[in-house]
């Protein structure tokens, strides 16, 4: 593991203060105000091997409080004695919806079956709890029903309800795990698991991919948020939490109003080489048990039923196919008598594997194939060859269908009703309650941290005049982040969000009924001078690979939230910063501009509860102090993404477990902090598509009557959008959903078209060799001119930036990956104002097309496979 050198002096804050008063911040001295360290710093190797010594013993033999039930293994004996080779597969194998049919579930039997994040009934986003609850019915009622397959086993559905029911709109968001880290209360997390599974059984479904259990050593990872701390024990202690709340425990054990749970992903997943997803966990095995499975210690001491292999590599040997370390350790050492299930066909990615092929996985102890896309058919026939062949061995799979069996009946699943019939199924006033946004705003309330307060600024009286400012004030999606509705949690709108509140909105209704005006204006413009401003700003949502990053500063190249706080204090207004993040960032620059500054991390729909601990009441009393504690250290230099507890140079600008508290002895004191500058080695190029559309592109799909006249269009805010003439889904190339298909019917003319709001200015990168590039696959070669556009309007028909492409297209193999490159001169050449883009891409076409895309760029770039100018 890389350790994290002790900071020059140059690099460390300076401290501003009267020389009677001692210490300030992490840098100067420590605060951590009234609360208590949650636990003390573990010892962490940092040694590495190039091949991991093994030593089961490391692993402990865990006790779960779910002891084997002799009936319940009579009852799975019982079952698995009268199976075929082809049921038992069809266990083993878990489709996504979009990718399956009733008919299909009626004719394999699927053991289980998932919705991926962006997935939905009948792929609308906006599909009410009923059709949830049909979907369900439907597959439930397919699977027991043996015309076909002569199996009455029940099938699950699986579901990635992660910060609550995230994929059902209405339901209550409660923060991401980082912000729960930071309130130190596993008693809270408890509730938000029980809340959730009952929202989540109202729609009738089984078995949630909950909890994450990662701990993350490098913040630039994109799925930091995902992770409740960098201290393993604060880990540890929710996981027990989480699984209690969702499963139950004693005689409320997977109850009618409980679900199944997974830890997940197993093992190391935080761990990785940079932060980089799905990489290579390279600790020697005793740090890979203290560090990154301590969450597996909590959660399989509680019981919970499954276990997610990660995506991740340890030493070079992806988990999926790692038999030590799932069936050594996890099964036979740690004594785990669930499933594993695996990842977003996961399986593909190993050594001698695809995802429609690899035996591999099933032998070193995956249970269940993730098996999304088309590709379950194949891999289900070719998991039935490898058996009858005996690359599988029968006793792998009856032990793999054993376990998938034993949870089933563990969780009730054979007397239980039907979903439509279940307990809660169905009682909508329960998707969004007022008792789940009450604890919901309880843990909005004790995630915020205080990291500056200069002159008690903090808390506010209502009664002022305020400015709320940032394009994070009045926005669920942004203060909500990834996982949310969409994979991604982008293309997201507050009418999404019914029965939720913007940050923005607790500022109105308090300060309005104190007595006191609020303007709202995300550019910082104001009508009257205010006494205060608030700005809410910070990350953009994002979820697994898209979150990546290379450093950590905020905002590099685009300081555009630093000049809104800049311009509002040189107006002599007292700035409260509100930073919206999933990991700590660099941002001395922005405290330096505030004179108070707020972590409020990805709240969710809650949003309102931040007001409860930032004003005062009406008659200037303390509504709520502050409670939140970093559950992660907080770095003074871009490029320290590695500062955890028990590493040997631990130098934070605020160390783990800092915050203020109202009345904080060194709260009110100044603080000025180094600002560094660095080199901005970004190539001039704007990126349109990099595994999903990049911020501030936005994709609508069109359809197009006589005389090119638009007659439809729907915007694309799930992972699959169908309109006359033209379809759009994502699709994996190398990653979960890292592409998407265009299929162009011939039905009417099709247009897909990515624009934005507000125009981009391309001139400084428009020199004479800029293209377009495109990478992409053509799947069924055109049978009409297909027309690429750049455009000064979102409507091609305003603009002549268009040129056929076609007869370039025909001439590539089908099947095969491409980079296309357009000469941006072929659009400059028509007339187009580069100053002016509005649209940089769009394909449109009257007949029948298909294309896989993976990328699409503006800029310098690879002159292959250069397109004519038509």
């Amino acid at each position: 593991m890389t350790t994290t050198n002790a900071l020059p002096f140059s690099l460390r804050p300076r401290c501003i203060m009267p020389l009677l008063l001692s210490g300030v911040l992490a840098g100067c001295a420590t605060e951590n105000a009234e609360r208590t360290p949650a636990s003390e710093p573990l010892p962490v190797s940092t040694s590495v091997s190039a091949t991991p010594q093994r030593d089961v013993t490391i692993w402990p033999q865990i006790k779960s409080v779910i002891p084997a039930d002799p009936a319940v293994e009579r009852k799975v004996e019982q079952l698995l004695a009268g199976m075929t080779l082809e049921q038992k597969v069809a266990q083993m194998i878990q489709p996504e919806i979009r990718d399956i049919t009733v008919a299909d579930m009626r004719k394999y039997g699927f053991g289980s079956y998932l919705n991926g994040g962006g997935s939905f009934p009948g792929g609308n986003k906006h599909a009410t709890v009923q059709e949830w609850i049909d979907l369900a019915e439907q597959m439930y009622q397919a699977s027991i029903d043996a015309s076909l397959d002569g199996s009455t086993i029940p099938t699950m559905w699986g579901t990635d309800a992660v910060h609550g029911h995230n994929n059902v709109i209405g339901a209550t968001l409660f923060p991401h795990n980082i912000g729960l880290g930071a309130t130190n209360n596993p008693e809270l997390i408890e509730q938000i698991a029980k809340a959730t599974a009952t929202e989540v059984m109202v729609t009738g479904i089984d078995w949630v991919f909950a909890p994450t259990v990662a701990t993350v050593r490098n913040d630039r990872w994109g799925r930091t948020y995902e992770s409740y701390s960098e201290d393993p024990k604060i880990v540890k202690a929710y996981s027990s939490a989480i699984v209690r709340g969702l499963q139950g425990v004693g005689t409320e054990f997977l109850a009618d109003d409980r679900v199944i749970s997974t830890v997940k992903h197993f093992v190391g997943d935080g761990g990785t080489v940079d932060g980089d997803d799905q990489g290579d966990n390279i600790h020697d095995e005793a740090s890979l048990f203290n560090i990154h499975a301590q969450g597996y210690v909590g959660g399989l001491t509680e019981g919970s039923q499954s276990v997610m292999a990660s995506f991740n590599s340890w030493h070079g040997e992806k988990i999926h196919g790692n038999k030590y370390l799932l069936t050594d350790v996890l099964k036979e050492r740690m004594g785990f008598d669930g499933f594993v299930v695996g990842d977003w066909n996961g399986h593909g990615q190993i050594a001698g594997c695809s995802n429609d092929s690899c035996p591999n996985a099933i032998n070193a102890g995956l249970d269940m194939f993730m098996a999304p896309t088309p590709v379950w058919k194949p891999l289900l026939e070719n998991t039935l060859k490898q058996a009858r062949a005996g690359d599988i061995p029968m006793s792998r799979i009856d032990d793999a269908v054993t376990r998938i069996l034993r949870v089933k009946v563990r969780a009730g699943l054979f007397e239980k009703p039907s979903p439509a019939k279940r307990l809660f199924s169905g009682k909508t006033e329960l998707i969004g309650s007022a008792e789940h946004r009450n604890i919901a705003r309880q843990a909005v309330r004790e995630s915020l941290v205080l990291l500056k307060n200069k002159n008690d600024l903090l808390p506010l009286n209502p009664k002022k005049t305020f400015l709320i400012a940032g394009d994070g004030a009045d926005n669920i999606g942004k203060q909500s982040g990834g996982w949310t509705i969409t994979w991604q949690g982008t293309n997201n709108v507050n009418t999404d969000f019914p029965g939720g509140s913007s940050i923005y909105d607790g500022f109105k209704q308090q300060i309005e009924a104190a007595g006191g005006s609020v303007e709202l204006n995300a550019a910082g413009e104001f009508s009257t001078k205010p006494d205060i401003a608030i700005v809410v700003f910070g990350e953009e949502p994002y979820a697994e690979g898209n979150g990546d990053i290379g450093n950590l500063e905020f905002e590099r190249s685009d300081k555009r939230s630093l000049a809104l706080l800049k311009r509002l204090q040189a107006q002599n207004i007292p700035v409260v910063s509100l930073f919206i993040t999933g990991r700590p960032l660099w941002v001395n620059p922005e405290i330096n501009a505030s004179d108070a500054f707020v972590v409020a991390w990805l709240p969710g729909s809650e949003g309102a509860a931040v007001a409860d601990v930032l004003l005062t009441n009406q008659y200037g009393d303390t509504q709520q102090d502050f409670l939140g504690r970093l559950s992660f250290s907080w770095p003074n230099h871009p490029d320290h993404s590695e500062l955890n507890v028990g590493d040997d140079n631990y130098a934070p600008l605020f160390a783990y477990n800092y915050g203020l508290s109202y009345g904080s002895v060194n709260a009110s004191h100044d603080l000025l902090l180094e600002e560094v500058q660095l080199d901005d080695d970004q190539a001039q190029q704007i990126v349109v598509f990099e595994r999903s559309l990049r911020k501030p592109w936005q994709g609508v799909l069109k359809s197009f009557g006589p005389s090119n006249v638009p007659v439809k269009q729907k915007a694309i805010r799930s992972n699959t959008v169908v309109l006359d003439g033209v379809k759009f889904r994502t699709i994996d190339r190398e990653v979960q959903e890292d592409a998407f298909n265009l299929s162009f019917t011939g039905e009417q003319t099709g247009n897909f078209v990515v624009n934005s709001a507000f125009r981009e200015d391309l001139r400084g990168i428009a020199n004479n060799e800029a293209v377009m590039m495109i990478t992409a696959r053509v799947n069924q070669v055109p049978t009409k001119p297909v027309w690429l556009g750049m455009n000064c309007l979102d409507d091609m028909a305003q603009c002549k930036s268009k040129i056929d492409i076609g007869a370039d297209i025909t001439k590539l193999p089908v099947g095969q990956w491409h980079t296309l490159s357009v000469p941006l001169s072929c659009f400059s050449e028509l007339g187009l104002n580069l100053a002016e883009i509005f649209s940089p891409f769009s394909l449109q076409t009257q007949g029948t097309f298909n294309i896989d895309i993976s990328h699409i760029a503006i800029g310098s770039g690879d002159a292959n496979n250069q397109i004519n100018c038509r």
